[in-house]
């Protein structure tokens, strides 16, 4: 075993779970949501590469609203501009023209391991003794800590605390003859998962974890080849869809082409399900080309299969709840519309009034429309609950401001009892409230009439070849093992 692997503990298993009143009240602003931790693209071969990069960029701006950056090339030079915020803030015209050349990478980034600051923010650029290279990273490594610390005591000095850097020195430090032999030779130390797309004055590779956590596809657009996160980076710029990346791929493009290489051998597949649950964008195809939209529709039929209720209206929680709202909708023959109106355009501060306006986390973003819901039986579909807080809101916003008779909570997922090391930015165990309450006493928390999830088992008859998913944060059983350190996220349940 490599001598900076270390530490590393076999997966977890359900035990019993100890009861607990622990539930979280943290800010109600942004939503109680989980969050992906970023969207990256890059482009090969394209006059107008860095244009192209911020348009993909664009359409991934669900992946990542913390920061972004681009690094183009010339075939000479490599260039990079990066901000904190959000892309169309950050890219002017002007900024653009300050990246010229044929290719480019991007990212999107949300922080799961390292702070909100701009010197996290990516792609990461580095000299080395093989000449330059930017990198932008989605996923997250779970040894990243122990073979940061392994490389610092060879010499290794970081500039982020971003677990992204520890790949580019891992790379720096190889003693692979070529720049490709150093890659491989990179990634069979890390553990995790990694979408990842490097830039050289006169290359792009693109590479996929062995499991295939997180979506990556390729693409064409005359002539160039582009490489995205999601099919919607592809669509906005009139690209084909190729196909996508396989587990433990790594796809070279250069002035030869493009060649395809087995970097990493792939035990099994542990896609993301949460990528069909919430974060990938509803018009992409993702995981062989399945659906986005059509999925969540299938996940709402099967929730009304499975605990339909009397009702009169079913609702969506905007935007995520709405293709499962539909299917529900669908299936149960209860009609379907929009009593929930979304503010799309609140910024990221505000000033917050006094206690006296109750629940203005919710309201800032929701309002209900009180001619629909009022005197009516609601269904309310949302996709997930995370600390319950801001169900809670809605529930209460619902019947007190809209005038409901009935209230009915129907979650298009199961419960999520665990956190994700994978490049999801969860809550600590003890803030996931499924994973101390039972479904009972979820639902009197969030004050709703009846309340039902989505079943595992129902769940995995809806995704296609259903053992290629990883599902850890509902059945605790993670597909990659993890060091230590991340259990001190679990021991609150396992004392």
């Amino acid at each position: 075993m490599n001598k900076r692997r270390k530490n590393l503990c076999s997966p977890i298993r359900r035990c019993d779970r100890r009861k607990s009143r622990c539930c979280s009240s943290s800010s109600l602003f942004p939503f109680d949501k989980f969050r992906e931790e970023c969207g990256v693209f890059g482009v090969y071969n394209h006059p107008e590469a860095a244009n192209l990069t911020y348009l993909g960029l664009y359409a991934l701006q669900h992946r990542g609203q913390e920061g972004a950056g681009i690094c183009s090339s010339d075939g000479r030079q490599m260039y990079i501009e990066k901000a904190m915020g959000l892309v169309a803030d950050i890219f002017s015209e002007k900024r653009l023209k300050k990246l010229p050349g044929f290719a480019a990478i991007g990212h999107n980034r949300y922080s799961t391991a390292g702070s909100s600051v701009l010197k996290n923010v990516q792609p990461i650029v580095a000299n080395f003794a093989l000449g330059s290279l930017a990198l932008a990273h989605n996923g997250n490594l779970v040894n990243a800590n122990d073979l940061r610390v392994s490389l610092e005591e060879e010499g290794a000095i970081f500039q982020s605390t971003s677990d992204s850097e520890v790949i580019v020195h891992l790379i720096a430090h190889s003693k692979g003859e070529t720049f490709h032999e150093r890659i491989v030779q990179a990634l069979q130390e890390v553990s995790g998962a990694y979408s990842l797309l490097i830039l050289r004055p006169n290359e792009l590779v693109a590479v996929r974890d062995p499991y295939g956590v997180r979506p990556l596809c390729l693409g064409e657009v005359d002539g160039a080849f582009v490489v995205a996160s999601e099919t919607c980076a592809l669509d906005l710029i009139s690209a084909k869809y190729v196909r996508d990346i396989e587990p433990g791929e790594m796809v070279v493009i250069n002035e030869h082409g493009m060649t395809s290489y087995r970097a990493v051998v792939s035990q099994r597949r542990a896609f993301c399900i949460f990528e069909f649950i919430y974060f990938s964008r509803p018009d992409s195809y993702i995981f062989g080309g399945q659906n986005v939209n059509g999925i969540r529709k299938e996940f709402g039929r099967q929730l009304a299969r499975e605990s339909g209720v009397e009702a009169d209206l079913v609702i969506p929680v905007p935007d995520s709840g709405v293709p499962a709202a539909i299917g529900y909708s669908e299936e149960s023959g209860i009609p379907f519309d929009f009593g929930l109106i979304r503010n799309h355009y609140v910024g990221r501060t505000f000033i917050e009034p006094k206690q006296s306006i109750r629940h203005f986390g919710v309201k800032i973003k929701l309002n209900p429309v009180r001619k629909l819901i009022e005197g009516k039986r609601i269904v309310v579909i949302d996709d997930s609950i995370v600390r319950g807080t801001t169900s809670k809101k809605i529930v209460k916003m619902i019947r007190e401001n809209g005038g409901a008779k009935e209230v009915h909570l129907r979650i298009s997922s199961p419960p999520t009892i665990m956190p994700c090391f994978y490049g999801i930015d969860t809550p600590t165990r003890q803030e996931l409230i499924a994973a101390s309450h039972d479904v009972e006493e979820i639902r009197k928390y969030v004050t709703a009439d009846s309340l039902a999830y989505l079943n595992i088992e129902g769940l995995m008859r809806i995704v296609p070849d259903s053992g290629d998913y990883c599902t850890a944060c509902f059945d605790n059983v993670y597909p990659i093992s993890f060091p230590g350190e991340h259990l001190e996220q679990l021991e609150f349940f396992f004392r």
